[in-house]
């Protein structure tokens, strides 16, 4: 790939603000950015309404530009709803994917085990033309929430669970923060963020390790579509950076300034980059931080004396001392 097809993203999804782990990432990305002279995105990754807030969005625009990066373009996987939902017509047509009325419990039985193969819906062989009437009458807001999904036709017996038939629409009667009440299906993060990096052209996606058995759908995704004139995304994972003594879970902040354990999501107390930046820490400590810890392929743990050791170091310099 030469160095002008290069182009990098970070993918937030606006459900919290920002924490310490994440300050790797934007690093990361950002990084790469800076030294290949390549464009980065700042994408919303906001297909779930029910969590996504523009308070979100703005709080984490806001670390972005205060740790002293910029961003290419400001997207939005919302901004690609229409074409999502087209392309997931035109997997339809060519039956690679059809629409499932089991229950989420019979889904996850037909599942099947890790060790055993799953068993096939018994809607997996709807016709497209049935598919495509209950596809638009679910986008359409005919029905209940949890009375259909739209699922690829991939297979049940493939050794990688996320292969069996994945979801890629779910209904959802919820207003969404940019596209307001247009909806009432919302496309699955795998199926959203693979067609999201490719509609920008990115070259590289970096994601933590998790998603490390999701390529192989990721690559699925990209095949349905991919025309060869285009830049073809690569997923790639990274550990994520795990801090000691250190609460770096979005779950688990979430509990804290929901139950009121803390004032908000930039209580000095908290691991969010808003809190390090009330708490006095300056950016880039913590950009030093990220890069003094730099990226590996293995879990670990940091120990939190080495952030404070950086912000020392960049106080040193900068702080009048009495």
């Amino acid at each position: 790939l030469s160095a002008d097809k290069l182009r990098f993203r970070f993918p937030p999804e606006p459900n919290g603000y920002l924490h310490v782990g994440h300050a790797s990432a934007i690093c990361l990305n950002f990084g790469l950015g800076i030294d290949y002279k390549a464009p980065v995105n700042l994408r919303f990754d906001d297909t779930n309404p029910s969590k996504e807030e523009q308070e979100f969005v703005d709080a984490i625009k806001k670390d972005v530009e205060w740790l002293g990066f910029k961003w290419d373009k400001e997207c939005y996987a919302s901004d690609y709803f229409q074409q999502l939902y087209d392309w997931a017509v035109e997997l339809i047509k060519k039956d690679k994917a059809y629409v499932d009325s089991q229950s989420s419990e019979d889904m996850a039985i037909q599942k099947g085990t890790p060790t055993t193969p799953g068993t096939d819906s018994p809607f997996r062989n709807r016709s497209i033309e049935e598919n495509l009437d209950l596809f638009t009458r679910m986008k359409n807001g005919e029905f209940e929430k949890g009375t259909h999904v739209l699922r690829a036709k991939i297979s049940m017996n493939a050794n990688n669970m996320l292969m069996r038939d994945p979801i890629i629409y779910r209904i959802m009667h919820a207003h969404h923060h940019r596209t307001g009440n247009d909806w009432c299906i919302y496309p699955m993060y795998d199926w959203a963020h693979g067609e999201s990096d490719y509609l920008e052209q990115i070259s590289h996606s970096f994601c933590t390790l998790e998603f490390l058995p999701h390529r192989e759908l990721y690559d699925w995704f990209l095949n349905q579509i991919y025309d060869e004139t285009k830049v073809r995304p690569k997923q790639r994972e990274f550990a994520r950076r795990n801090l000691s003594h250190t609460v770096v879970s979005k779950r688990k902040l979430l509990q804290l300034v929901e139950e009121k354990h803390v004032t908000s999501w930039d209580d000095p107390r908290m691991s969010t980059i808003s809190g390090m930046r009330r708490r006095g820490y300056p950016p880039m400590a913590i950009r030093n931080f990220a890069n003094t810890i730099g990226i590996a392929k293995r879990t670990n743990l940091i120990d939190v004396s080495l952030l404070e050791f950086c912000v020392r170091e960049d106080l040193n310099k900068t702080a009048p001392r009495v």
